[in-house]
């Protein structure tokens, strides 16, 4: 695992025009390879923090770079090929006929080659173990399913990290265990907002716990959920 940090977080600072505060002068640090959790309760800034990370909110005060490029209109392009977002509701992702050309949305707009596109759709589908469900209608498959052609349609951009908002939640055991299952094999940097504090302690071993827009712990998983005390102070269970 490279030393050097993917993604650095740097005195973020981010308010809607309403004047809440969202993000409250965070930073954090991601290597090459970790795959870590992201918790807090309702409210806490999460899903605000991940979407500064390509530049769906505007550039905020502080910094925020990926593989040393800093998160700026500039280089917007560049980030959101290397930062793929996998949305909490598969269908925010999904909205092509099939599920080939749901796959193949952003390797078309990325302008490049009929051929690169095809291979990049097999690949991605490969990745996700849904090779067999190109042709199908995206509406028409289950949560789970969905889910994994979500990811898939992130995947085919060959993004350096992934981010997921909340991706147990509407699974049923089986599905969940299949999710879990496919983020192991994923060899991309993963940060992963969950309430589902059972997968967090399964899958991860870094958590950063964020509560009212600040970081108030940042890591080993083990340490982070066996303090019940801090937890509940900070809106979580263990699960």
């Amino acid at each position: 695992m490279s030393a050097t940090p993917l993604l650095e977080i740097t005195h973020l600072h981010y308010a809607y025009p309403d004047g809440h505060v969202a993000i409250d002068d965070a930073s954090l640090a991601l290597r090459r390879g970790e795959k870590v959790a992201l918790v807090g309760p309702n409210g806490a800034g999460k899903s605000t923090l991940m979407l500064t990370l390509n530049g769906v909110l505007s550039p905020p005060p502080g910094t925020v770079r990926v593989g040393g490029l800093e998160v700026a209109p500039p280089n917007l392009p560049t980030i959101r090929a290397r930062v793929g977002l996998v949305f909490q509701n598969p269908d925010d992702q999904l909205f092509s006929p099939t599920v080939r050309d749901d796959v193949a949305f952003g390797p078309l707009h990325m302008n490049l080659p009929a051929r690169e596109v095809e291979a990049r759709v097999t690949r991605a589908l490969a990745a996700v173990g849904m090779s067999a469900y190109a042709d199908r209608l995206s509406h028409h498959l289950s949560v789970g399913e969905k889910k994994r052609i979500a990811i898939a349609t992130v995947l085919s951009m060959d993004p350096e990290i992934l981010v997921f908002d909340e991706p147990t939640a509407g699974l049923d055991p089986r599905g969940r265990r299949q999710l879990i299952d496919l983020l192991a094999r994923l060899p991309q940097t993963m940060l992963v907002s969950s309430h589902d504090m059972r997968f967090v302690a399964t899958a991860f071993t870094r958590v950063i716990v964020v509560d009212r827009g600040r970081i108030v712990a940042d890591g080993p998983t083990a340490e982070v959920m066996a303090n019940e005390s801090f937890l509940v102070a900070h809106g979580l269970e263990r699960g």
